[in-house]
């Protein structure tokens, strides 16, 4: 193994909360840890992890919920030179099996259970910091795709501050003041928005799980200057009453960061209006990151609907039989890293053809090289020819006022081969044709859905995805085969 050179992460937090100790650095769930607190439970955990064998390429499973144990589990994991795999604890037994058994972790940090290190564990051990080691890799996450098949992603980087807080350049994170992270540390956004935040300095105000108008609070009394959002949380906060949003002080907050999920081209031009097109960034790559595009409001503009152009790796758009097509022609789009492999998969095979690896996204570069997103190719629903793409038809669903969530999936039709059905999480009041009212004056008639079903529960989850596989699988129970272009 080569030598790296770099600041291992559990060295570069210890340098923080020496050089400013009681500087706050996370509050979740109403408890506040100063940097010295964080460090010195993190280096019990640690000791206490090297006791269990702990060393490094040593895989860690981290079964919390979002807080404080979470993040001084974390730390404890890269001080101890392992590699974090963090694993939902909402998930039932049977979900969470085949993950842990991709995984083999050599220990799992869970608060109950058979064979696994309470988070509270290490109390008898020393304050100070283990040895600085480079946990190699850094980070093993699940993947948040809609297969249904378990899939672990690990990054080829070692676990070196100068190269995971890279992040934090790109997300526009200043250094110093306080980040509000809003989404579940399992899922890539958020994990790397926390990772990069406390190497910044920042103040971690964590949420233990989303609420709207619990952000616009924490925003405002910890003077947030940076947030995470995914569209999904973004849609929750517009939907607050006017006055309450008009009455949040937001003037600390100089980014609004977005990324996670395509969005609404209403939905953005409503932030940008609220907050100013210079504090609205998006982001768009994969948890593999072969490459990053970034788009700021104030190219959105001139730019409507776009992710932006390359930050880092290529992009280009093919068609099935992986041709390059030309701007605003949609396609397959196709990602390929500056130099080197950014990732492995565990429990995957890569679709790639050797240099260039496609996610499954569909979408177009325009003639300034900016890239916009349709949606997924599994998701695609083809009807009587024409292709519809889920996500707009949700976007302006979700435009409604009366409408807090949507998702939309191809069903079977005997004439069309696939037809739109829209699940529909709404208002009392709101009915079918109230929607199909909306819509009609918003999309071309073959993309209407055909059907509706009203839920009384979100339908997307706390990182903002929705699973339109699972959903269409209910409704369509062992289907022999699937019409083409359907979920």
């Amino acid at each position: 193994m080569s030598a790296v050179t770099g600041t291992p992460l559990g060295v570069a937090v210890t340098r923080l909360a020496t050089a400013e100790p009681e500087t706050p650095a996370l509050t979740c769930g109403g408890v506040t840890l100063s940097r010295r607190e964080l460090d010195e439970r993190a280096n019990r955990l640690a000791w206490e992890l090297r006791d269990h064998g702990v060393r490094v390429g040593d895989r860690v499973a981290i079964v919390l919920p979002n807080g404080v144990d979470f993040v001084v589990a974390l730390l404890a994991v890269w001080k101890a030179g392992g590699t974090p795999v963090p694993i939902s604890d909402r998930l039932p037994a049977a979900e969470r099996k085949p993950v842990l058994d991709l995984a083999r972790p050599r220990i799992v940090i869970a608060a109950s259970g058979p064979g696994t290190l309470p988070p509270s564990a290490g109390a008898g051990q020393p304050e100070s910091a283990p040895p600085g080691v480079v946990p190699q890799p850094w980070k093993i996450l699940a993947s948040g795709g809609s297969t249904g098949r378990p899939k672990l992603i690990a990054t080829v980087e070692p676990g070196i501050a100068e190269r995971a807080g890279l992040f934090g350049l790109a997300a526009q994170l200043p250094e110093g003041g306080a980040a509000l992270v809003t989404a579940p540390l399992t899922h890539n956004g958020p994990f790397m928005s926390l990772t990069a935040a406390l190497l910044f300095g920042k103040h971690v105000v964590l949420m233990e799980r989303f609420d709207a108008a619990e952000a616009l609070r924490l925003a405002e009394r910890h003077r947030v200057d940076w947030m995470y959002a995914v569209p999904t949380m973004m849609h929750r906060i517009w939907r607050l009453p006017e006055a309450d949003r008009a009455a949040a002080d937001l003037s600390a907050l100089r980014v609004l960061f977005h990324l996670g999920a395509p969005i609404a081209p209403w939905l953005k031009q409503a932030w940008i209006d609220w907050l100013g097109p210079e504090r609205v960034w998006e982001l768009y790559a994969g948890t593999e990151a072969q490459a990053v595009t970034r788009i700021s409001g104030t190219e959105w503009l001139a730019h409507r609907g776009s992710v932006g152009r390359p930050l880092t790796g290529d992009i280009e758009v093919r068609d099935e039989s992986g041709r390059p097509l030309g701007p605003g022609r949609v396609g397959q789009v196709w990602m390929r890293p500056d130099a080197g492999p950014t990732y492995t998969y565990i429990g995957a095979t890569a679709r790639s053809d050797g240099r260039w690896e496609c996610l499954g996204d569909l979408g177009y570069i325009d003639a300034d090289g900016y890239l916009y997103l349709t949606d997924r190719d599994t998701d695609m629903i083809l009807v009587g020819g024409s292709n519809v793409y889920p996500a707009e038809v949700e976007g302006v669903l979700e435009e409604h006022p009366g409408v807090r969530s949507a998702a939309v999936i191809g069903l079977p039709d005997e004439d069309l081969g696939s037809v739109p059905h829209a699940i529909v999480q709404a208002d009392a009041g709101v009915d079918e044709t109230a929607l199909l009212t909306h819509l009609r004056e918003r999309l071309a008639a073959y993309k209407l859905p055909r059907t509706f079903e009203f839920v009384t529960e979100p339908l997307r989850d706390d990182a903002g995805k929705i699973r339109r596989t699972a959903l269409r699988a209910a409704r369509v129970p062992a289907e022999p085969c699937a019409a083409a272009g359907t979920t």
